[in-house]
């Protein structure tokens, strides 16, 4: 059996503890030059596609804005278009929140990103659950979070029906005034429960026909949405056992919506951590991980899990004997806080007495550490394992260094890979699409019978 070909993306650092500040090697987030940089370094490792996330609210801790959101959180799909400018094969993926958006926008957007980029754009469909996010939109706590799911679901839809609008054709005939509105190209109509909207789009298909869309959510709901409708789904199974459960169980739900394990890659949110001994590696990487963890974010972790207000503790101390608050919310954006936290205040007091840890030492322990660290062969082999044995397609590497974070990883890594034979020496298609295996999808035909107002026709993509 071939080997399978690994696939690799990179994600700018979003606003967050990852980057190690410190280390003076770490420069802006915001400035155009940081992006072309890390953009640049992901094409010339011939990686698949470059990852901006989302923010759109500033996190807020214990009723003051959380120290790390203050450097700014650029618009996605802007800086994704001057970076099409400036590369020339690298995938360009966006998160665009599908709750506080509309279709008609999103989809004049991202189509207009594909033609930029000669077919490069990608969406990663995102939600928001919470009223703290709406309440910059003036919506509050307007949808439910059991509807978030079915919102975005037709949001897509709708998105779909808006670039399937164009026709084979139909640019030809956009060329001449008269004959583009006899032709009806653009015309659109969509009834359903979140939208009721029609008129006509004013974007042609870009070349992929539909951008690459791609899905983060790892809930039940959230695999189901992925097995339905992505092309890709992120991850956060950095282990070898968590990955193959993982992978398994969403490649399988693909059959029901006659779809096949090909048609969706799945890509853990990784970090690595190099040295000439793997030794050495591990050492830095414990050195990396505790600058991630300063005092002030150990404190933040557990008052946001406590609930209360522990500023008068040590952070080098022991975790405070009194009880927590798990219902009082006082880390508000942040979705990390939002499961059970007294089940996790008991967890981590038995971890913090068993082990006898501090605060600091506590948080640095349950937090994720560096996903592989080694040797850049040991880091290779161990990539490879992952995907030759189904717990992952490939994987999108989040630096803890802005931005040259992955120049280790192109330089000392990917060329073994290459050796492998399970890496690309080169691109060998033009379009994200090209780079992921994945078809074009083909426009409707004239001949094709509209679906239903409301629905959305089944996607087709060519076979040859």
């Amino acid at each position: 059996m071939p080997l399978k070909q690994i696939h690799l993306a990179a994600q700018f650092p979003s606003v967050s503890n990852i980057t190690v500040w410190s280390d003076p090697r770490s420069e802006s987030q915001i400035d155009f030059g940081s992006f072309a940089k890390l953009a640049a370094t992901a094409e010339r490792g011939r990686f698949d596609f470059f990852f901006l996330s989302e923010g759109l609210r500033l996190r807020e801790h214990n009723g003051r804005v959380h120290d790390l959101d203050v450097v700014g959180r650029p618009e996605s799909l802007t800086v994704l278009s001057a970076l099409a400018a400036v590369t020339t094969r690298l995938g360009l993926a966006a998160t665009v929140n599908s709750t506080f958006n509309e279709p008609y926008e999103v989809a004049r957007r991202l189509a207009t990103l594909d033609h930029l980029s000669e077919g490069r754009a990608a969406w990663n469909v995102v939600t928001s659950y919470d009223a703290f996010t709406g309440e910059n939109f003036r919506r509050g706590g307007f949808l439910d979070e059991a509807d978030r799911y079915t919102r975005a679901a037709e949001f897509l839809h709708t998105a779909r029906e808006l670039w399937d609008s164009w026709r084979p054709g139909d640019i030809r005939a956009a060329a001449d005034s008269g004959e583009f509105l006899r032709s009806g190209a653009g015309t659109f109509a969509h009834r359903g429960r979140h939208f009721d909207i029609s008129g006509r789009f004013v974007t042609p298909r870009g070349p992929q026909g539909h951008p690459v869309i791609i899905q983060a959510g790892d809930s039940p709901e959230g695999r189901e949405f992925a097995a339905a409708d992505a092309d890709v789904i992120f991850s956060r199974h950095g282990k070898l056992e968590d990955g193959r459960a993982f992978y398994k169980d969403v490649k399988g739900r693909l059959a029901r919506y006659g779809r096949r394990p090909e048609d969706l890659k799945i890509f853990p949110s990784v970090s690595y951590v190099l040295g000439d001994t793997r030794k050495e590696a591990v050492e830095h990487a414990a050195e990396i991980h505790r600058a991630q963890v300063s005092p002030q974010n150990a404190m933040m972790h557990v008052e946001a899990v406590w609930g209360r207000d522990l500023s008068a503790y040590d952070p080098d101390g022991p975790l405070p004997e009194i009880a927590p608050e798990p219902d009082n919310l006082i880390s508000k954006g942040n979705t990390q806080f939002r499961g059970d936290r007294a089940a996790t205040a008991r967890r981590w007091r038995e971890i913090a007495r068993a082990r006898g840890l501090s605060i600091r030492e506590l948080v640095v322990e349950v937090t994720a550490p560096q996903t592989f660290v080694g040797t850049p062969r040991q880091v290779a082999d161990e990539i490879n394992e992952f995907v030759q044995t189904d717990a992952a397609d490939g994987f999108v590497f989040v630096p803890h260094l802005t931005p040259g974070g992955l120049d280790d990883l192109v330089d000392r890594v990917v060329p073994l890979l290459q050796e492998k034979g399970v890496f690309r020496e080169d691109y060998t298609g033009t379009t994200l699409r090209d780079h992921l295996g994945l078809n074009p999808v083909r426009a409707p035909r004239p001949d094709d019978a509209p679906p239903p107002a409301g629905e959305t026709a089944p996607r087709t993509k060519e076979t040859s």
